[in-house]
């Protein structure tokens, strides 16, 4: 079951759910908008090796903005911190960004119950895109879980700080 907006603000009073900061003016009936940091990560590696810690270049996007190219992925991240300890959080462009050809996610839209940080957003657009720091760029909502569970421990993206890359070469260091 999905939790109302109403829920989710009750959930956050309670702590149950953290959204950091939390403002009730980005509240859904059924959602939170969270919003894009100023910063965005490409990769510069010609090729991207999955058994390797791939490179990267940092990019600021001014008050201004910055044009985004089809055919690239960047890598944002959400102004908020959030964090559940309860509750599936699930993440999903917003439609009136859709509707512009932006995508902000490739596939990792499915968070996992005690997750806690920043959300990387895989951002890719269909035609040449100006976009802004601060913008209300996807919202965060949250689903019920059933049964006894084992909260997200995997050190790979927890607590994070900031943007990250895909860190899948870990995976393969485990198998050695």
């Amino acid at each position: 079951m999905i939790l109302s907006g109403k829920e989710i603000a009750k959930q956050v009073e309670n702590g149950s759910i953290s959204i950091e900061p939390f403002d009730s003016k980005y509240l859904n009936p059924n959602s939170y908008n969270l919003r894009l940091h100023n910063e965005l990560l490409v990769y510069t590696d010609e090729v991207l090796d999955m058994k390797k810690l791939p490179h990267t270049e940092t990019l600021i996007i001014p008050e201004e903005g910055i044009v985004l190219q089809p055919g690239k992925l960047y890598l944002g991240r959400t102004y908020e911190k959030t964090s559940a300890d309860c509750y599936v959080p699930m993440l999903e462009g917003r439609s009136s960004i859709g509707r512009l050809g932006l995508y902000v996610h490739v596939t990792a839209g499915f968070g996992d119950v005690g997750f806690s940080g920043y959300w990387t957003l895989e951002i890719q657009c269909i035609q040449p895109i100006r976009i802004y720091p601060m913008t209300e760029i996807c919202q965060i909502y949250y689903h019920t879980i059933e049964g006894d569970f084992e909260p997200y421990s995997s050190g790979k993206y927890q607590n994070n700080k900031g943007i990250q890359p895909s860190l899948l070469y870990r995976d393969f260091e485990k198998d050695d």
